[in-house]
């Protein structure tokens, strides 16, 4: 598998110094051409199971990059928990994607890349520090996929007082190799400390660093599984006559990039609906074709508290035109449209979905629903299937303040509650994140 930077298309590398690396050198994102996955995959399709088929998707994109012997070793591994689609109604879906161990989307993608960077890590006798931003789900999902492995650190950066109570306890409660710090600022403050630790070349000739956050493309690629997944469980009555359309919570953007390129791949999928909060920069460049990056506003939706959201260049790379009859902006909004939601919606949305259908979904997942409401409006034939990104219980007091009624927690996330809490406090300043990298971890090179 041959990959280039989204900055320059003739730096091209491996998958391995893809993976290892996390971001070109030029700041750019890796990504790859995207061709359609062969006939023979669609053959036996509807018959596999969600691990085959992810493993015969990941073997297409690899081209040879891991023997196939290993590939399905590392795929059945991390693909060990199901998405299931739960029917609402006969037109409105929810994908449950948070079956797995830290009740968040992001199991499936750091699950699969901690067993890839295992791998290729091998017998590498200089720790590898995988750096971290996270807005809420991506740090724990992250912690819980990397703890105790050998040979890797996880530091965790996330802005204080910005994620939810349980959230923050995955952060901080696993010590060992995992390690938190408690950022005074937000999320892209967050991502930007990260960017920058990358692009140091003193840095990196001390420490061997490495990205977890959807910017690595092994984040990435898994993701896109489970809309195959979730497609493989829609009737085929629905998919004939129904347009089946994906609702997804966005924040950084990496879950919406995974639909593109699960389409990208042959997946019939009809359109996208990107449901933000009132963090609305994608649904403005939909709207307008100016992208204006902004301060990240404090939602209820919090892990989508993202002003300038890493994987957009992704997107418009993968729709890039060099045709002046239809730009890339036009390309991008024919596949897209998004929609903003806030506190006040998200509430209803919340609310309107309990009372009709005995059934509570997260803040996020309360988004999409107010998304797709809206969308239906003038879209009649729609079947939309909502990523339901996370738990409602990892955002206990929110969900219980506004149902009125007590949440629930599973047992490995309420194990959490009464752990003590382990993170170091620092501003917003890159010379003192470097320096508390250094004298942590310098010792072990």
């Amino acid at each position: 598998m041959k990959l280039y930077s989204t900055k320059n298309k003739a730096f091209v590398v491996n998958l391995e110094r893809a993976i290892m690396e996390g971001l070109p050198p030029d700041n750019g994102l890796y990504m790859s051409k995207i061709k359609p996955l062969p006939l023979t995959f669609w053959e036996k399709f509807e018959e596999n199971s969600f691990q085959e088929n992810s493993f015969q998707i990941a073997k297409h994109l690899f081209e040879g990059s891991i023997s196939d012997e290993k590939l399905a070793e590392i795929t059945y591994d991390a693909i060990n928990f199901p998405a299931p689609n739960y029917l609402l109604n006969d037109e409105i879906a929810t994908l449950e994607l948070f079956h797995g161990p830290s009740l968040a989307f992001k199991d499936f993608g750091a699950r699969f890349m901690s067993r890839i960077m295992q791998y290729y890590n091998g017998d590498n006798n200089q720790e590898l520090i995988i750096l971290v931003a996270t807005s809420g789900d991506t740090g724990g999902a992250v912690a819980f996929g990397f703890h105790h492995v050998p040979g890797f650190s996880v530091v965790i950066l996330y802005p204080k007082g910005k994620v939810s109570e349980l959230q923050e306890k995955q952060l901080t409660t696993l010590g060992g190799n995992v390690h938190a710090l408690e950022i005074n600022g937000t999320f892209d403050d967050c991502q930007a400390l990260v960017k920058e630790a990358f692009l140091d070349k003193d840095l990196n000739t001390q420490l061997r660093l490495s990205s977890a956050n959807s910017i690595n493309i092994a984040r990435l690629i898994p993701q896109s599984f489970y809309y195959f997944e979730s497609y493989r469980q829609i009737s085929k009555n629905i998919r004939k006559t129904k347009d089946i359309t994906y609702v997804v919570p966005s924040g950084n953007f990496g879950n919406i990039t995974a639909g593109l390129m699960a389409k990208k791949l042959g997946l019939p999928i009809y359109h996208f609906i990107a449901a933000t909060n009132v963090n609305k920069v994608v649904p403005d460049y939909l709207s307008t074709g100016e992208y204006e990056a902004k301060p990240a506003v404090r939602t209820l939706s919090n892990a989508m508290d993202v002003g300038n959201p890493s994987n957009f260049p992704r997107i418009l790379d993968l729709f890039e035109s060099n045709s002046k009859e239809c730009s890339t902006w036009n390309n991008v909004k024919n596949e897209i449209t998004g929609i903003a939601v806030d506190d006040t919606q998200t509430e209803n949305a919340l609310k309107e979905v309990y009372q009709n259908y005995n059934y509570i979904i997260d803040p996020h997942a309360a988004v999409g629903y107010y998304a797709l409401k809206k969308y239906m409006e003038s879209h009649a034939n729609t079947y939309g299937i909502i990523l339901e990104t996370a738990h409602s219980s990892k955002f206990k007091p929110d969900v219980e303040r506004i149902l009125r009624r007590t949440i629930n927690v599973p047992e490995r996330l309420a194990i959490l509650a009464n752990k003590e809490k382990v993170s170091i406090e620092m501003e917003v300043n890159y010379e003192h994140f470097k320096n508390q990298l250094l004298s942590k971890f310098l010792i072990k090179k």
